[in-house]
Order: structure tokens, then sequence, then C-alpha cells
């Protein structure tokens, strides 16, 4: 073997973390978590990138080489979370640097930006035909998820001695509900003013379900990637959710290969003018929420993106604009993501503190009715039933957009992203009405 040869074949076997060498990342991290303990790690997205970066790097890597959790569990999604939940819980990190993250993610709208990209880009990135066609059969899949979770729940919870009121209104409905701020805290106004009791009280028994059921969901989507891995062919579309009929269904379906050329040629500009469309969309949600408060303002930029690009409103370079960013931020930001949900959303004590056999049990049985009645009901409107139930299912029993985040991306679905915003948003408002309705039957029984 000649000495090229032998360079080139060492160059290819090198340790690398976040695309780098590992000494010249050990070299940033060391530098990075000095200023953070030393307290002088810049407020604001200075401070928060680079800290946010090593730690989703470092947990990513452990996540996706450790032989169970890269297998069943999720690979990195999942440790980055729970990780980073940790770091916290056990005040690993000084309090100074958690501030920093915690503010980027909430209060400096960081998980907004990342929904804005992946919302825009992913929907600008499909095939016309296959969004109008797809969109039609989804909201079934929901309604079937919906159904048998709330049903195997109520009927698991009888057959434990468990109140099945209790289960149903403080486990089951929270669980399906939408995430934390769109899901259980309207949720918890709701049944408090329904049932004369305080909404903080109904808050608290809310939360446990909520913080659990998004932590197996995450769980059950690395699963049902693995499944989709092995199994037979029709079982999962690889990331596609609508099932094709026939060759020629097919080909109208794919993409023009010359626009798929020119989409996966990246330009400098092309990013920048993604950027002003994603986040001049997300304003127009906002815009339109304020006119029509009943419905969040991430249901109204999926409708927008939607209808946008179903019409053709936009120039095709545009739409090529959107997606290159949405990849852009997708192959980039995702670790600074799922680190700020461990920081921000997820809280171990009471994931803990919940953690009884029965509790945990019915929070099983929810989650899983939900994976496999929207996996059924996708099967019967001509989806992938893998897709289906990662998308219609777990992103309707997750925590919301940072669920949705960290469900795709343990099973390996980014792509996937505007159906499981349908499922968190229009979803979860869904979910706010049929629980008034049910309150209502319940009260008068």
């Amino acid at each position: 073997m000649s000495r090229a040869n032998t360079a080139g074949s060492a160059k290819k076997k090198q340790f690398q973390v976040y695309g780098m060498a590992w000494y010249f990342f050990a070299l940033f991290a060391l530098l990075i978590l000095t200023a953070a303990y030393l307290g002088k790690l810049p407020k604001g997205m200075i401070g928060a990138f680079p800290l946010m970066i090593i730690i989703g790097a470092i947990f990513g890597k452990i996540g996706d080489t450790a032989p169970i959790i890269k297998t069943f569990l999720g690979g990195g999604a999942i440790v980055i979370i729970f990780g980073s939940a940790a770091l916290v819980t056990f005040k690993v990190l000084p309090e100074s640097a958690i501030t920093i993250m915690d503010s980027f993610m909430v209060a400096e709208g960081f998980l907004d930006f990342y929904i804005a990209a992946l919302i825009t880009g992913s929907i600008m990135g499909m095939n016309r035909k296959l969004l109008i066609q797809s969109a039609i059969r989804y909201l079934p899949a929901i309604a079937g998820g919906v159904v048998l979770a709330l049903t195997l729940s109520t009927v698991a919870g009888t057959l434990i001695g468990y109140d099945p009121k209790e289960t149903l209104f403080f486990i089951a409905i929270p669980i399906m509900g939408g995430g934390m701020g769109a899901g259980a805290v309207p949720l918890s106004k709701i049944f408090g003013e329904g049932l004369g009791r305080d909404a903080a009280e109904m808050l608290s028994k809310m939360v446990p379900a909520v913080a659990l059921g998004n932590a197996l969901s995450i769980v059950c989507g690395g699963l049902l990637n693995r499944l989709g891995k092995v199994s037979k062919k029709g079982l999962s579309g690889n990331g596609q959710l609508l099932v094709t009929r026939s060759a020629d269904a097919a080909s109208e379906l794919d993409l023009d290969p010359a626009y798929k050329r020119d989409r996966d040629t990246i330009s400098l500009s092309s990013l920048g003018i993604g950027l002003v469309i994603a986040t001049t969309f997300f304003a127009l949600g906002a815009l339109i929420n304020k006119a029509v408060p009943a419905i969040h303002g991430y249901a109204w930029m999926i409708l927008s993106v939607a209808l946008v690009k179903s019409l053709g409103l936009l120039p095709q370079q545009f739409e090529i604009c959107c997606y290159q960013w949405f990849q852009f931020v997708m192959n980039n930001l995702t670790g600074v993501l799922l680190v700020g949900i461990g920081v921000s959303y997820t809280n171990l004590v009471q994931v803990a503190e919940a953690f009884t056999p029965q509790y945990l049990l019915l929070v099983t049985v929810t989650v899983l009715g939900a994976m496999l009645g929207a996996g059924l009901m996708g099967k019967v409107v001509g989806f992938f039933p893998i897709e289906s139930a990662i998308t219609a299912g777990l992103c309707m029993s997750n925590m919301g957009g940072t669920g949705d985040v960290a469900v795709l991306s343990a099973a390996q679905r980014m792509e996937l992203m505007p159906f499981s915003q349908i499922s968190s948003r229009i979803g979860g408002a869904f979910m706010l009405i049929l629980s008034s309705i049910m309150l209502q039957l319940v009260s008068g029984l």
C-alpha cells in the first residue's frame, strides 16, 4: 500500500466529534467550559451556542455509539435530552450557564427559530401532489390514535383499580393534549373551572404524565426506527408518509430530477434568503394568531406555508432556498435544540416522583394506544404504518414542539416535521375542544 493510501486510510479512521478531529474539539470544549465555570461565558446566543453545541456533541456521540441505546432507545437524541436534564438536576453546571441556555431556548426564542426553519423548508421541499394527498388523509390518522389511546388507558385504569376519570382527565388527555404550554396549561384551566378546583392543583397532576409520556414517546420513536429497518416492505416508508399505489403514481410524486439537483446544490445566498422567508412565515402565523387566537400560531404558519406551496405562489428558486436553510439548521443545530429541551423542558424530579408501577403502566398504555391507533388508521387511509404511528401517534403523545423534534430525531425522520407539527398544534387544539365536551358529559352523569 502506498504512503498516500496509508495516510488517507488513517485519516478516515480518525475519531471525530462534531465533524472535527477529537483533539480540536477537546480544545474548544475546554475553553468554553472553563469560561462557563468561571462565570465568564457571554450572555445570549454567543455564549449559548458554543456551550450547547459542545454538550450536545458529547452526549450525542455517547448515544450514537452505546450499543443498546443506539439500537433500541433512539441513540444520541435521548442521551442529549436526559443527559442535559441531569446536568441541571444534579447542578453539574454553574447556575449562570444554565440561565444562559434556558434564556436562549425560551425567552430568546431559539425553539421558534428552529421550528420555523423546519416547517417552512420541509414543506417547500416536498412534492406538491404528495403534500395535498397526505394532508387530506392525515386527520383521520390522528383521530385513530386519540380514540385508541383514551379507550385503552381508561380500560386499563379501571382494571387496576385506578379511578377511570382520574386516568382519563389527568393522564390520558394531558399526554395527548399537545404539550405543556398549548396543552396542559389550558387544560388545567378548563378542568379547574369545570370541576370547581384550583387550576394549579390540576396542573400539578398533569405535569408528570406529560413528562413521562414525552420520554416514552421518544423511546418508542427509536424503537419504531429500528423496526422499520428490519421489517418487511410495506410497513415503513423510510421517512415517506404516503404509500403510492403504482409505479406511475410513484413517478408522479417524485421530485423532478432537475429540481432535485438544484435543491441539493447549496449556495450561501440561498441560505440567507431561506432564513428571511422562514422567519417571515413565522411572523405571518403570529399575525393571524392575533386575529384568531383560538388556533396556535404554529398551526397558522403550517397552513400558510402549505397553502403557498399547494398553490405554487412562491417562485421555485425561493422554495429551494427554504429547503436549503432547513437542511443547514437541521444538520448543524439539532443537537443545540435537544440540549435546550433537556435544560428547559425536562424535569427529572417530576419524572421520578411519578414513577410508580401503576402510573407508568397507564402512561405506557396511553402512548402505545396513540402509536397503534395512528398506525392502524394510517394504514387504512394509505400511509405507511410506521410513519403514521410516529407523526399522528407519538407526536400527539409527546411534549408539543420540543417533543416533536426529539421523537423525529430518535426515529431519524426529521423530514416529517410538518406532519408532526399538525399533530402538536392542530391536534392539540382538537384535544382542548374534545376535553371540554367530555368534561361536560362526565359532569352531567
